[in-house]
Parts: structure tokens; sequence; C-alpha cells
């Protein structure tokens, strides 16, 4: 086989991030990355960049004890490059250069932002980048002048605000306070804002693109897209369905004693943070197995397809609860929004969860044998397994207390979860060939 004919866009992506992580490996293990005596092995900050890349957030050192502010700029470059896709910076920059976007690259742009055409991808490109940094700039602008209230001098608290905004428009999950957003546990502003630019990333830059359209007035009757319309309706339900469950969960317990603003926002905030953003705003190990449970759950789900999230995505949720809906009705084909969705649309979404609780239950049994003398509680590991294959970043703190071949794994996932499974799937597809021929249909007992 030709080296054109192996190298097929999923695995150009694919072979792309894996030798970005290694260059940011390299680059953070380097002596001007880290702090002065500052004791960082190569393998843990291999194990930082696959997370910064994934846009997940585990770590395994405390950020900014162990990396110089050179260190951390590299790492919130590594961090943009995750949550944007490599693609999009690079159709920037091809651009810049006069050169055009040729079909090789048009399939690359395609793969990386999870887009089913080839149409309209160059400006999708221009309209992310720009968003992006747009939102961006919005949120350090009011969080760095808010951080004035918290630090003494002006530069150090737009430093915080900068780092802030990227990492919380990402759903990155890192943060240079070295412990997350706990501070700011009871400023409701700052976590209101937060809240707003977790959900400006995972919502999907395709909806973000619509919504700028719409209020643009350039359209008088503007019809948002089928995407649009599942995407934002599921993440929605999602929200309020994860608020509301964790405040029943956790009214009698954890939250005994407090006042109904602190109960809301603990809940609103962890329901919006395990869809894949990963900042905390108390010790989630205060939470009770079913509350956890829950947000794991949540954090499989992750965010939208084409954004800075993972998971098994909303719209395969949505796919497969309307398909599973139109066959309990007895119907044949699956309706919303006065629409039909596609037949392979819907085969998709089985197989991508199918694969998603294969992988997930794999790689906990395989952590709890490899930590099955470390005293480690099950319900730590699932928890921990989740947030990686969700690209989310919460953990219950065992992260840097899992051996070096279970942190390997959790990497493999993290990988995983920011490329994506249908990516993963296609990139093993070998070339289509044509079948002559049919063998006799037989129906087979289901269920």
């Amino acid at each position: 086989m030709k080296l054109n004919q192996f190298l097929t866009p999923f695995r150009i992506i694919i072979l792309s991030y894996f030798i970005l992580i290694l260059i940011s490996s390299i680059l953070l293990y380097l002596p001007f990355s880290q702090q002065p005596g500052a004791a960082l092995s190569f393998s843990e900050a291999f194990f930082t960049a696959a997370s910064a890349i994934s846009v997940t957030g585990l770590i395994v050192v405390n950020t900014p004890e162990t990396f110089s502010p050179i260190g951390i700029i590299i790492l919130s470059v590594i961090i943009q490059l995750g949550g944007i896709g490599i693609m999009t910076l690079g159709t920037f920059v091809w651009m810049i250069m006069g050169k055009k976007i040729v079909l090789s690259q048009r399939m690359l742009i395609m793969v990386d932002q999870n887009q089913v055409n080839l149409a309209g991808l160059v400006n999708l490109m221009k309209n992310i980048l720009g968003i992006a940094i747009l939102i961006e700039l919005i949120g350090a602008m009011i969080l760095g002048t808010y951080y004035l209230n918290y630090f003494d001098v002006w530069y150090e608290a737009y430093y915080q605000g900068a780092f802030a905004s990227l990492t919380a428009f990402t759903n990155a999950g890192f943060d240079i306070t070295g412990n997350s957003l706990i501070p700011f546990a009871h400023d409701y502003f700052v976590q209101l804002v937060t809240i707003l630019l977790i959900l400006a990333g995972a919502i999907g830059f395709p909806v973000l693109v619509e919504l700028r359209e719409y209020f643009s007035g350039k359209h008088e009757k503007y019809r948002f897209s089928l995407f649009t319309k599942i995407t934002v309706s599921t993440y929605m339900f999602l929200l309020v369905f994860g608020t509301v469950s964790i405040w029943l969960l956790e009214r009698g317990q954890h939250y005994a004693g407090m006042v109904w603003h602190e109960q809301l926002f603990f809940s609103l905030f962890n329901s919006v943070t395990a869809r894949s953003a990963g900042l905390a705003t108390m010790d989630i190990t205060y939470y009770s197995i079913p509350t956890l449970l829950l947000i794991s759950g949540l954090m499989i789900v992750g965010a939208s397809p084409s954004s800075v999230g993972g998971g098994i995505r909303t719209t395969t949720l949505a796919v497969m609860f309307l398909t599973i809906r139109s066959f309990a009705l007895g119907k044949k084909d699956v309706k919303v929004f006065g629409r039909e969705l596609h037949d392979e649309d819907i085969r998709k979404s089985f197989i991508v969860l199918s694969v998603f609780i294969f992988i997930l239950f794999t790689s906990i049994i395989l952590i709890s044998s490899i930590e099955r003398d470390s005293g480690l509680e099950l319900m730590a590991i699932i928890f921990e397994v989740s947030s990686a294959f969700g690209t989310c970043g919460l953990s219950m703190g065992i992260t840097s207390e899992l051996s070096t071949l279970s942190q390997f794994i959790l990497v493999l996932l993290m990988f995983i979860g920011r490329i994506g499974l249908v990516a993963l799937l296609f990139s093993m597809k070998r070339a289509d060939t044509k079948t002559h021929y049919h063998y006799p249909v037989e129906r087979v007992i289901i269920g």
C-alpha cells in the first residue's frame, strides 16, 4: 500500500495530534518551562501535554507550582490549539500566507471539526477563530477587571483573568490559582461569567456561527439548522436536568445546612462543568455516590459536536432517544422539528455509544486490576475514567496516585475523546470495496 493511500485524512489528523502532544511534552519538560526546583518527569510532562491538547484538565502536578510563566504561556498555546482544533489555526496561517485551501486540506478540516460535507469549511474556520478569540478577549477583560478586587497588582489580575477565560471557553479545566475556582465558591459573578464561557465553548461552533448570523439581522426570516435545534435543546435540557438532579440528591446530604443560593450555584455550576469543563468550586469528593454517578453520566455525554468538548456528544444522545421513541411508537422513520433523520446518522449514534461503553468498561476493569493493591475506591476509578474519556477534567484527586500504566490508559482515553470516536473508527476503515453478491436474508431474535 502506498503512503498516500495509507495516510487517509482521519489518520493524518490522529497523527498530527499525536505529534503535537510529543512536541508539547518536550517544550514543557525543558528547564525554562519549569519553576526553579520543580521536579517534573517526562511522563508527567507528557500527561500534562495530552491533557492540554485534549482540553481535559486532569493533572498529575500542581500547575502554578510546577510551571514558570513561560511554561504557562506554552500551556496556554497548547490549550488553544486543542480547543479550536489544529486545522483551524493551520487554515488561518495558510490563508495569511496567501495559499489556496485545496481539496485534501478541506478533507482534513472536515475531519478535525467533525463536519459531514465540504461546503463552506473555509468560512467556518474563519468564523471559529474569530468568534473564539473575541469571546476569550471579552471574558479576559471582564474577569481581569473584576479580579482587581482579588489581586494587589493589575497585571496579575489580568494575567489570571486571561488564563481563566481561555480555560473556561476551551473547557480545558486547567487553573493557575492552584485550587481551581474554589477560592470563588461564593462569588457568583465569577461563576456566572465562567458558566457563560463554558457554555459558549461547549454548545458547538456551528451554533455560534448561526446565532451570529441570526442576530446580525441580515436575514429577515432566518431558519436555524436541525443541528442547532437538536444541539441547543438537548444541551439545555441536560443542564437543567443535571442542576435539579444534583440538588435533589444532595439537599439532605452535602447541602444540608446551606442557604438556598449556595445550593443553587453548587448544583448549577457542577451541572455545567461536568459537561466537559472540569473546573470546580468545591471538593467533588464531598458528594454522595449517587451524585458522583450522575456527574459521571453527564461527563460521558459531554458537549456538542464540533465544539471544544468531548464525550459521546449531545446529538448522539438525542438521536438515540428519538430513535427509541419512534420504535416504541411503531414508526419506521425518525422525525423531529419537521425533518427526518438520516439512517446513517442513526446507525452512527448507536455505534458511537456502543464503542464508547466498551472502551469505558474495559478501561475501568484494566485500571481496577492494575491498582487493586493501591486501596483506591471503585467509584473514584469510574469517575476518573469517565472524566478522561469525556475530556472533562473533574477528579476525585487520584490522578497523581495512579501508576504510570494507569495514567497512560487515561492519556489514551483523553486522546480518543479529543479526536472523537468517529474519526478513530474511520481511521481503521479500509478502502471501500464493491459487493458483487448478496447472501439470503434471515431474521434473528433480538432482545
